[in-house]
């Protein structure tokens, strides 16, 4: 399993020229996160100081009780081979085929046997689906297979913490379509902790289970990816709708004036190049491919986001919940219930003890209800469903769906 990363006020300029001040963020343990942002903002600036190839001005990089900011060299030797790392253009040697690089880091960081060296080599490279180009240079392979066998000399090592620095550089649609895939493959069977830069829209829609933001040299947000997908902060809206209109400018931030002309060429009806449609909003998320095991880290996270989903945004609640399966959502009504000592109500703005605070009222009337012992059952609200753009109006006589009455549950081996 992986571990996680814990980002505390990392600061770091080179000179004069400030790249991005006070970040703090935690990588759970074996998720698999995104960050995004425009070209220039230091996205892999910010992976190399969590290797401890950049050294910050200031702030924490901790893993496993260490600080590797301000650790010995032996020990931030040590914590390094915790790291796999997917560079940019795959770093591959030129010199040596796709087997003698993977093999490398065997051989530089441990003493095993030739024999147990291609063995290992063997498994990674069948684990990317590159068995029969161990032979090859890489001058002979696409720009997708380097990309794979970079990912194999990544994991060759079985590390806990996988950086991928702009996996889908250079890749048509499709091979990002299987990189991504791999991806969550990979970490439904090792359940690596995962880091993704990038800037493209659909990995940052389907892939991770956290995302982020980078801009004005500062982390606009990270979190669930829900919170970010469902944001209606101008500069989240403008990057993933692709948008010229808003405040990122081609090579740096725009000026009030400027986007105040921007809009009003807008509102005249001049074209921002953008699509009609709108890529905020939540859409599933990708799963691993049958005949793998199910990911134990989307386990882990939907614990996790729902003990805290009454601190999101509402529009990320409403994506977060409408997600869910039947079974979860009633799960997770009975578990607000029980964990904060508050009896189910016996209709839609009520609450069932005198001593149930604000929110527990909030969350009891958005909820489905359970009727009181013997009276009549009271209209059940429909489960919310995500708000990222207008609903397409309902037929007259259709009525609103009805969520069925929730059954009683047995919390399950692993909840908290």
């Amino acid at each position: 399993m992986g571990v996680e990363v814990a980002v505390e006020g990392l600061s770091k300029s080179f000179g004069k020229q400030a790249i991005w001040r006070d970040v703090t963020l935690t990588l759970p343990s074996g998720e698999v996160s995104v960050l995004l942002g425009p070209s220039g903002t230091g996205k892999s600036v910010f992976l190399k100081c969590l290797i401890g190839l950049l050294k910050p001005e200031k702030g924490r990089v901790v893993i496993n009780g260490v600080d590797l900011c301000s650790c010995p060299e032996r020990d931030l030797y040590e914590i390094r081979k915790l790291f796999g790392v997917l560079f940019q253009d795959g770093a591959l040697f030129g010199s040596m085929n796709i087997f003698d690089n993977v093999a490398f880091p065997l051989r530089e960081h441990t003493r095993k046997s030739e024999k147990e060296v291609r063995d290992i080599v063997m498994s990674k490279i069948d684990m990317v689906g590159m068995l029969g180009a161990e032979g090859k240079l890489p001058g002979e392979i696409s720009g997708g297979m380097r990309k794979r066998a970079g990912l194999a000399r990544a994991l060759v090592l079985d590390p806990q913490i996988i950086l991928c620095d702009e996996p889908d550089s250079g890749l048509d649609p499709v091979r990002t379509a299987y990189l991504s895939q791999l991806l969550i493959d990979l970490n439904a069977q090792i359940d690596a902790t995962i880091l993704i830069v990038t800037h493209n829209i659909n990995v940052a829609r389907t892939v991770p289970d956290n995302l982020g933001m980078l801009f004005r040299k500062e982390l606009v947000m990270f979190g669930p990816r829900e919170v970010l997908l469902t944001s209606e902060e101008p500069v989240v809206e403008q990057f993933l709708n692709g948008r010229r209109i808003g405040p990122i400018g081609m090579s740096e931030e725009k000026d009030q004036a400027q986007m105040a002309q921007e809009q009003a060429h807008l509102d005249a009806g001049h074209s921002d190049g953008s699509l009609e449609e709108d890529m905020r909003g939540v859409v599933p998320q990708l799963e691993p491919t049958p005949g793998l095991p199910p990911r134990d880290a989307a386990r882990r996270r939907r614990q996790r986001v729902m003990q805290i989903l009454h601190t999101l945004p509402e529009s990320a609640q409403h994506g977060i919940l409408a997600s869910l399966s039947r079974d979860d959502y009633d799960r997770y009504q009975e578990w607000r219930r029980r964990t904060t000592g508050m009896a189910m109500p016996s209709g839609p703005g009520t609450t069932g003890t005198a001593t149930a605070t604000r929110e527990q009222t909030r969350v009891s009337q958005e909820l489905p209800t359970r009727p009181a012992a013997g009276a009549q059952p009271t209209q059940q609200i429909p489960r919310p469903v995500a708000q990222s753009r207008p609903p397409a109006p309902q037929q007259p006589q259709q009525s609103p769906p009805m969520r069925p009455r929730p059954r009683p549950w047995r919390r399950e081996e692993g909840d908290q």
